[in-house]
């Protein structure tokens, strides 16, 4: 069963409805203070997010480093580096595959399939492509 210890979280104001998007990958939005979510691989990633915000403006909280819940994009093996996936989930990195993609994080339980909630280390303040 995944764990969560933040070590560092911040509460941005959600772009829109995120209500669905609970342990998902976020990006910062084009307007400062605001989180939506990941939508390419190629995203950087500033943290996952912790709770349900329904609305737009209305608190995101997001942990940026410490050990959360994740959702998987497919199956995951322990080890796995992970990034955002296009729709946000987490996805496995392979180091001088994906290069122009972002390691953000390590996983410490295995998912079978996608949605599966998994725990991993992520550390968001500073992301290194998988080159």
């Amino acid at each position: 069963m995944a764990v969560e210890l933040p070590v560092f979280m911040k509460t941005f104001e959600a772009s829109g409805d995120l209500s669905t998007k609970q342990y998902f990958f976020m990006k910062q939005d084009t307007t400062f203070n605001r989180v939506t979510t990941c939508t390419a691989a190629t995203d950087v990633p500033i943290g996952v997010l912790q709770n349900k915000p329904d609305a737009a403006g209305k608190a995101a909280e997001v942990m940026i480093v410490g050990l959360t819940k994740v959702s998987a994009d497919a199956a995951l093996t322990i080890g796995n580096l992970i990034g955002t996936s296009a729709d946000g989930q987490a996805d496995a990195k392979t180091v001088g595959t994906d290069i122009t993609e972002y390691v953000v994080g390590r996983v410490y339980e295995a998912a079978a399939a996608a949605a599966d909630l998994v725990g991993a280390f992520i550390n968001c303040c500073n992301p290194h492509r998988a080159a």
